[in-house]
């Protein structure tokens, strides 16, 4: 298989609830990270990935999503946002600026 176009990382690190840094994924379900799967396969991206990730250490700008090889790094990302990144980013290759995360 030839490497992927887009590989996403999502944050699927948990914290206890109240934890002061936050969690990017505070119920332990995923459910970012799955959102962008079904999304990418909805559209047939075959070589789009979106993999579950470890802490990026964003966590106060998280939930956090980076995509590489862009290195466009996204921030307070919710599942509302998935379609977008998609659609613009991913297929349009126009990141998604009101999500970039600050420097």
């Amino acid at each position: 298989m030839p490497p992927f176009d887009k590989h996403l990382f999502i944050c699927c690190n948990t914290r206890e609830l109240g934890h002061p840094r936050g969690s990017c994924n505070p119920d332990g379900s995923d459910a970012l990270q799955k959102a962008f799967k079904k999304a990418i396969a909805e559209r047939g991206l075959k070589r789009v990935r979106a993999n579950k990730s470890g802490c990026l250490d964003q966590c106060e700008k998280g939930p956090s999503v980076v995509v590489y090889p862009d290195n466009v790094w996204y921030g307070k990302v919710t599942e509302a946002d998935v379609n977008e990144i998609i659609e613009e980013h991913i297929i349009g290759g126009r990141p998604v600026t009101r999500l970039l995360m600050p420097e």
